[in-house]
């Protein structure tokens, strides 16, 4: 989950542009009812499956997601399911491949190191693609997002972008881009005579959510869609605040010198031409942050 970029900020209510896609608040759905939805099976692509490594065929896709960030991923009603957007996406990348697939509950600063220790040969987790991070693993980019934050409904301050957190307290998940940026952004203030961003790093967005609920913290930083969720799901108790900002794209992670990575970029390729990628966005929600096109390694910064 999460660095760099993976947001789209906007109330239940609210529709917001983000490089001339409409955002609005599909993702106020409520969570019984966006997992009760149904996607068609898509079907077995043989030419796809006949280029997945020996290995994997035998495994099957072993997928990591941190599923504290609803509605890409996060924990169905019977306590252990990962469902939202990531678990269906690779689901469907299983069945156009030919695997089995199995998704795990894996906190987040965890999963790369996973990955290249091969523990899991995927991480579908709301990653960011960034340079840094292509250094560790590839990415097959699939959906764009962008940063964005929420306050507590009754709160004066009203976060819009990075320079707005100088003298504030910020609740962030651990590894995610949004703790790197408000970290970043800290150091900032304090060059220009600013008093420093206060940042509260927690191993999952759970955490991070009732450190703003609790009053420990002013506002919550993560991705905007997720941002959008946790406001259209609070009851009230939050709001969203500010616009959306370093949009970029999600990837797929996988190990590098696997030979799983071209593989992956196809099936998702064959999801976006077949309308099932187009048919699970719609599903939580999210539609608006969908690409035309899978890329491998796209990351420019």
């Amino acid at each position: 989950m999460r660095s760099n970029a993976r947001r789209i900020l906007a109330t239940a209510s609210t529709v917001l542009c983000l490089s001339g896609v409409t955002f609005g608040g599909a993702v106020a759905a409520s969570t019984a009812a966006a997992a009760a939805g149904a996607v068609p099976k898509a079907p077995l692509n043989s030419t796809l499956a006949a280029t997945v490594p020996t290995s994997v065929k035998s495994s099957g896709l072993l997928v990591a997601a941190d599923a504290t960030y609803a509605p890409d991923e996060f924990i169905a009603s019977d306590g252990s399911t990962v469902i939202g957007m990531d678990a269906d996406l690779v689901n469907a990348i299983g069945q156009v491949l030919g695997l089995k697939v199995t998704v795990t509950n894996a906190t987040f600063d965890t999963i790369i190191p996973a990955l290249q220790s091969g523990k899991f040969n995927l991480g579908a987790s709301s990653f960011t693609d960034t340079l840094a991070r292509e250094k560790q693993v590839d990415f097959v980019e699939y959906y764009q997002a962008g940063e964005g934050y929420y306050v507590k409904a009754g709160s004066s301050y009203k976060p819009n972008g990075l320079a707005s957190l100088c003298g504030h307290t910020v609740a962030v998940e651990t590894g995610t881009t949004e703790e790197t940026d408000a970290q970043s952004q800290s150091q900032k203030c304090t060059r220009s005579h600013k008093k420093a961003v206060k940042v509260l790093s927690f191993a999952d967005q759970n955490s991070a959510n009732l450190a703003v609920s609790s009053g420990r913290a002013q506002a919550g930083f993560l991705d905007s869609q997720i941002a959008e969720y946790v406001v259209a799901t609070s009851k009230g108790q939050f709001k969203s605040s500010g616009k959306a900002f370093g949009i970029a794209p999600y990837g797929l992670a996988v190990p590098k010198g696997l030979g799983l990575t071209r593989p992956i970029a196809g099936a998702v390729n064959a999801l976006m031409k077949d309308g099932i990628y187009g048919k699970i966005l719609k599903k939580w929600g999210i539609q608006a942050g969908a690409l035309s096109k899978a890329k491998i390694n796209g990351a420019t910064s």
